[in-house]
């Protein structure tokens, strides 16, 4: 789908579809009234009649309206002054596409001029805008025999802006949106793909067309014969029960100078997550698959970061392999040696992502980073503190916590922050080595635990952690990956330039 940018009145638009904001008032006003004027008073009749009241999130479609360039007129209500939230303005687009759906219209032009959302600017209500495009029509279908037909005819959308300073604006919006939601769509395209044929050995493959595609991003790929050499013990514990072997995979996005320190993201990569020995149920295994989220998510933010050519260093750690019982699978209580050199008593080999992140966090500082951010669909208890609207975040750096949660909340991929206190550690200490991987007494707060947990391999530079168990995936209102936490991140990237 192409998006531009224009300024002209919005009577003389032609178009297959002008949509425009609607206001709750005794009078016409905004850019309805100039149609009103151009219409011959159509619109003023349709507004005596009550047939256009401007209720918050009420969709009127008017078509073939004398004096009008445009075929089809799309009006969305936005109350007595045209302030909304931001959870009304999304609402009020799945309603504006959904209706556009209906037509066969190829090309719309947007009016947003009028509309206002609390705390946001137009920048976030264009990227809102093609976001949910995305999100109405994104389909995989990769493995249908038969494809999904398109929802819609849809192939331009024009945002119409009132000055030049705007165009300038609108343009930049549009380069940043489309590059996110390129980024979610190659998230999502990579995590919905079932765990026979996404293995480590794939993403690894997916990792080097990525940096085939972008001349920035070189990869490298260490096996488990180089886990070995590194004694990686933690990595390759969880690995030891499959036939597939585990993966380290490097990527490396180079937009600044060789002495600006990177940027290190870290994504959890299991492939597919049985429980090991510590085996789960079989309705707990539906949605396995989903255990790489993290890393599909370091695919697309490094695939955003490639379109918006920022100007950072941005390295991306993805520790990938499966998590399966059998002969010679870790065994509970097993104590392995992690890279760190702390040991680690295995109580539950269904706490695997929070071992294998471990050794991958020790890992990056070899690249002296910046800051790392490693993000993990570690924890089922996530979906029980926070629900599907806010990932958890923990952190041992203030500043680096408050920079994410600006960018969550500027991209509405929003994240909350939890505790890392000391008291949520002791619980991990064990009587045969170093700490535990579960509390063997369990006490609550496993987010925080899980967190506290990878506290422990951090120590040598600013570190956030992202639990993404709760918003990775979704199962309304169809089953499959969200995307999450693409557009946070990529608005913490962006947000870094800015500073710059």
């Amino acid at each position: 789908m192409e998006f531009i940018v224009k300024s002209q009145s919005p009577e003389k638009q032609k178009t297959d579809c002008l949509v425009l904001p609607l206001f709750q008032s005794a009078r016409l006003s905004g850019a309805v009234e100039k149609l009103n004027q151009a219409s011959k008073g159509t619109f003023g009749t349709l507004h005596k009649r009550g047939d256009l009241a401007g209720n918050v999130t009420q969709v009127v479609l008017l078509q073939s309206i004398e004096g009008l360039s445009a075929q089809r007129v799309l009006l969305l209500g936005v109350g007595k002054d045209g302030k909304i939230s931001s959870v009304q303005y999304r609402e009020l687009l799945q309603k504006m596409i959904a209706t556009l759906c209906d037509t066969n219209a190829q090309d719309i032009v947007i009016d947003l001029n009028d509309i206002q959302v609390k705390d946001k600017d137009l920048n976030w209500k264009i990227r809102q805008v093609i976001a949910a495009f995305h999100f109405a029509f994104y389909r995989f279908d990769e493995y249908k025999s038969k494809k999904d037909p398109k929802l819609s005819t849809l192939r331009k959308v024009t945002f119409n802006v009132l000055t030049k300073k705007d165009v300038t604006l609108a343009q930049n919006a549009i380069e940043q949106g489309v590059a996110i939601v390129k980024g979610i769509e190659l998230t999502k395209n990579l995590a919905n793909v079932p765990a026979n044929i996404c293995t480590p050995t794939f993403l690894a493959e997916k990792a080097k067309k990525l940096a085939k595609a972008h001349n920035k991003i070189s990869t490298a790929v260490l096996e488990e014969k180089d886990m070995r050499a590194l004694k990686m013990g933690l990595l390759l514990s969880v690995t030891q029960g499959s036939d597939s072997s585990a993966k380290l995979i490097t990527m490396e996005y180079r937009g600044a100078r060789k002495d600006v320190k990177p940027i290190v993201l870290v994504g959890k990569g299991i492939t597919f997550d049985t429980g090991g020995n510590s085996i789960k149920v079989p309705p707990n295994m539906i949605g396995m698959k989903y255990d790489m989220c993290g890393a599909a998510t370091v695919f697309g933010v490094l695939e955003a970061a490639s379109l918006l050519e920022l100007p950072l260093n941005i390295i991306g750690v993805i520790p990938s392999c499966e998590n399966m019982p059998g002969p010679s699978a870790t065994r509970p209580e097993d104590i392995v040696t992690s890279m760190s050199g702390l040991t680690v008593e295995i109580l539950n080999t269904d706490a695997e992502g929070r071992l294998i992140l471990a050794d991958a966090l020790t890992y990056c500082e070899r690249f002296a980073p910046d800051v790392v951010i490693d993000i993990a669909t570690l924890t089922s208890a996530c979906q029980l503190a926070l629900g599907p609207f806010a990932s958890g975040l923990m952190s041992n750096y203030q500043p680096l916590a408050d920079a994410l949660i600006q960018a969550g909340n500027q991209s509405s991929d929003r994240a909350w922050q939890l505790p890392l206190w000391e008291e949520y550690a002791e619980p991990l200490k064990s009587e045969f080595a170093d700490l535990s991987n579960i509390p063997l007494n369990p006490i609550g707060g496993a987010t925080i635990v899980a967190g506290a947990f990878l506290a422990k391999f951090t120590q040598k530079f600013h570190w956030a952690h992202l639990d993404v168990a709760n918003t990775a995936t979704t199962n309304s209102p169809k089953r499959g990956a969200t995307g999450r936490p693409v557009a946070l991140l990529v608005q913490y990237l962006i947000n870094r330039c800015n500073a710059i």
